[in-house]
């Protein structure tokens, strides 16, 4: 099954620009401190390594020295591209950053207490590869593939090459609700539990649920193309995969409460393959 937006006729003229719309996916920074050493520090709890290259927004309650603290977040790998409307208007004008509307409503971001850390070195990854590309050809499974949208998240071009630096994973037993969101940078998200309709659940890596999946579901967030999205019961409203997204209209319907793996084929798009016979 084959979906695709776009026009095969090619254009007799090509616009010099275009205005267009497309998704973004960004995290929200809420800030209610303006001690950057103290902003430092909880970055350093939050995030694994300083190359997520994370778009984010700066949501302060307080004044910060926004230059300063837009040098930092550059430090530890973020990308700030605009401020909630705020205290932060003036600075972000003078700065160039755009400002958001406040939307009334806050995500709850979700940390997890549960974490495992793997030591892959570049060997070990090659045999997992290999293992996997084996076990695919083997599989009886049907394959869907939903075409390429192209999702503008300002994510890193650069291939993710596995090393022997640490990969930590997170474990979450909870049931993800409504407005609550998980962002996980360093490793696979595993959510032992339910997400419902409303909730996001975001990672670099792959992200497995093993309860019901539903609301936003991103894997591969900085532009990592051999991440992998694995449900148990997939419902969601939004599904991506390093930047290439489908949302639920779109999804083939005899995947819907099935167990699912997706992932990110070059010039196909979003594979869809049915696990049933797994």
């Amino acid at each position: 099954m084959t979906i695709s937006d776009t026009d095969h006729q090619a254009p007799s003229t090509q616009p010099t620009i275009a205005f267009f719309g497309k998704m973004l996916t960004f995290s929200r920074l809420q800030l209610d401190t303006n001690d950057l050493s103290a902003i430092e520090n909880h970055l350093a709890d939050m995030l694994s390594n300083k190359t997520s290259h994370i778009p984010i927004i700066i949501d302060s309650s307080v004044e910060q020295d926004l230059p300063a603290l837009v040098e930092l977040l550059w430090s530890w790998g973020l990308q700030p591209i605009g401020v909630v409307t705020g205290v932060l208007d003036t600075q972000a004008k003078a700065q160039r950053l755009a400002i958001f509307p406040a939307d009334g409503k806050r995500i709850e971001r979700i940390v997890s207490s549960k974490k495992s850390t793997i030591q892959l070195s570049q060997s070990d990854a090659n045999k997992t590869v290999d293992t996997q590309t084996k076990s695919d050809k083997e599989s009886n499974s049907t394959d869907h593939v939903v075409a390429e949208s192209n999702l503008n998240t300002a994510a890193a071009s650069a291939d993710t090459v596995l090393s022997s630096q640490h990969i930590t994973s997170m474990i979450y037993d909870q049931l993800l609700r409504s407005g609550q969101s998980i962002n996980h940078v360093g490793g696979d998200l595993i959510l032992t539990n339910s997400v419902n309709s409303g909730a996001e659940a975001i990672t670099d890596n792959s992200l497995h649920v093993y309860g019901r999946a539903q609301g936003r579901l991103v894997a591969g967030a900085t532009g990592d193309k051999d991440a992998r999205i694995f449900c148990q019961v997939f419902n969601p409203s939004l599904v991506s995969v390093a930047g290439t997204y489908c949302l639920r209209d779109n999804l083939p319907e005899n995947t819907i409460d099935k167990p699912v793996q997706v992932r990110f084929v070059e010039g196909e798009g979003l594979v869809f393959t049915v696990m049933e016979n797994m």
